[in-house]
């Protein structure tokens, strides 16, 4: 199992990618620009190649992000737009940093209802997908159930996926807070998750686990995340994944709160622990 941690890119890929390693992390994630923003900076192609080659020789996989701020189920034309075009540039950029995959948040129907806003999620994913022959996948992940968010669940994720024109180059980043918020999974329901992961043909696309606590309750519906043990899934259910087979050798990335990015090595061998109790 490749577990790590997000780090940032502001020093440029090739220094993130040290970052990583001196962290003892084997898998870490980045944005592809501003979680905030659409705008990209010109991609340093030196930088990247340095990262990626740094990457390959250490053996540690990554995960790219897109930003928060795009939609894939927008009813308005001029955001379904801006959602294309700066997603193409995410998987661009992914590709360059040797990532296996650009983790995209699932849609939000704002109001015209769940079918419209799967509908409206499987377009513009189409759209997305037919100029990119890319070996990075982009990979959609579950949500918390916020406001009007789509892809709640394991059966809802892969229906997506399967009406897509293109489902090969979809894959799968699995968040336990979100899915815990949810009320997807907890400690005593870990047997049936696995096994409709398994029936709905959704393990054989996961690529990615985002591996957070949360600080809300089971079911709140709120996106919330906390440190691994100090919240309310805790670190009993939360080893369920590090010690079940069907998970090894996935990145595993931390996501939980911190002050600084060295709190993280810390918890990469926290992590380390409770998979070998």
């Amino acid at each position: 199992m490749k577990i790590g941690c997000h780090i940032s890119v502001s020093k440029g890929f090739f220094n993130a990618a040290k970052r990583a390693d001196e962290l003892g992390a084997k898998s870490f994630q980045v944005f592809t620009k501003n979680p905030r923003g659409l705008k990209p900076k010109k991609l340093n192609v030196v930088d990247a190649d340095r990262g990626r080659e740094y990457c390959e020789e250490q053996g540690i996989t990554l995960v790219a992000h897109t930003p928060y701020i795009t939609n894939l189920s927008t009813p308005k034309e001029d955001l379904q737009e801006v959602t294309i075009r700066s997603i193409k540039e995410d998987l661009r950029i992914a590709e360059a940093f040797g990532a296996v995959g650009a983790v995209v948040h699932c849609g939000k129907h704002v109001g015209e209802g769940e079918e419209f806003g799967r509908e409206r999620m499987v377009e513009t994913l189409n759209l997305i997908l037919r100029d990119y022959d890319g070996p990075t996948k982009l990979l959609l992940e579950n949500t918390a159930g916020q406001g009007s968010e789509l892809g709640l669940t394991i059966r809802e994720l892969t229906e997506i996926r399967n009406r897509t024109d293109e489902p090969e180059k979809i894959g799968f980043c699995f968040d336990t807070c979100h899915a815990f918020a949810a009320g997807i999974w907890n400690h005593d329901t870990f047997a049936e998750l696995v096994k409709e992961m398994e029936e709905t043909g959704y393990l054989e696309h996961l690529t990615a686990i985002h591996f957070n606590d949360s600080k809300v309750p089971f079911n709140s519906r709120k996106d919330r995340h906390e440190k691994i043990g100090k919240g309310e899934i805790g670190a009993d259910a939360l080893a369920l994944f590090l010690k079940a087979p069907q998970f090894e050798g996935l990145p595993v990335v931390l996501e939980t709160p911190v002050d600084d990015e060295s709190e993280y090595g810390d918890e990469i061998r926290y992590l380390h622990q409770l998979k070998n109790s």
